[in-house]
């Protein structure tokens, strides 16, 4: 049931000053009717006032995929001698309704495997990875290369681009963790198929370079490792275990 006149106002800047703004929730009910069908209009919730000339009815919303919405149907007056009027009529989210997420810039969107081929993915201007390489780049193996304004490379990686790069793999599938690093008959830092990366990450990552191996051409850790190690050797022993003493069930032994 819709009540004649409803006398909630939550806090708002001012009260209606007319009476008949609170008394006119059926009219603002039949404007939402009008509107959408008498099917998806429910019943009465609450009234706010926007001033003291006018004020907003909620009614719930059985529209299909709107859960928890409401009918917003504002009226009006221009004075005492003048009528009331409907100014607005809106579906709007409720206080649980459901809704899409807060939109998010697509450079905070963006996760790693995202790239396809063809796609581009300018850098952000204020991204803390990386610095102009004619100023200081934290790294002393950059700073021999670029000397002199305008040599070498236009951005660096920065410390903060260098932390975050060392701290995902190590942590990734080719670090000191991973399982197959832990099964491995040796580290990648004592392999012939690792090539040490240059520069300050040089002492703990390289790139494997066994084409047998699963981290082939991938960044790993020194202390990484795979049964594909050079210093692996082919076991030239029988492949299933031969006992000390040996019996051959398949000769009669001659009885005396």
């Amino acid at each position: 049931m819709i009540p004649a006149t409803p006398t909630t106002v939550d806090a708002v800047p001012a009260q209606p000053s007319d009476p008949r703004l609170l008394a006119a929730v059926e009219h603002a009910r039949a404007a939402a009717v009008e509107l959408a069908g008498e099917p998806a209009v429910g019943g009465y919730e609450e009234v706010r006032a926007e001033d003291e000339h006018a004020v907003t009815f909620f009614f719930a919303a059985h529209q299909p995929g709107y859960r928890g919405w409401r009918w917003a149907v504002t009226v009006a007056e221009g004075g005492s001698d003048q009528p009331v009027t409907i100014s607005d009529t809106v579906l709007l989210p409720g206080p649980d309704a459901l809704v899409a997420p807060a939109w998010v810039p697509w450079q905070e969107r963006v996760r790693a495997g995202d790239l396809g081929i063809g796609d581009l993915l300018p850098s952000d201007p204020e991204d803390a990875r990386l610095v102009p390489g004619y100023v200081a780049s934290d790294d002393p193996a950059v700073e021999e290369t670029a000397k002199e304004v305008g040599l070498g490379r236009i951005k660096v990686l920065s410390r903060v681009g260098r932390e975050g790069a060392t701290e995902r793999w190590r942590d990734g599938d080719h670090g000191p963790t991973a399982e197959m690093a832990k099964a491995a008959p040796g580290t990648c830092a004592s392999c012939g198929f690792y090539l040490p990366l240059a520069g300050s990450l040089r002492a703990a990552f390289g790139v494997c370079a066994n084409e047998y191996a699963p981290a082939d051409g991938v960044v790993v850790h020194a202390e990484y490792g795979c049964g594909a190690h050079s210093d692996v050797e082919a076991d030239s022993g029988p492949i299933a275990p031969v006992a000390e003493l040996v019996y051959d069930d398949g000769v009669e032994l001659e009885t005396r």
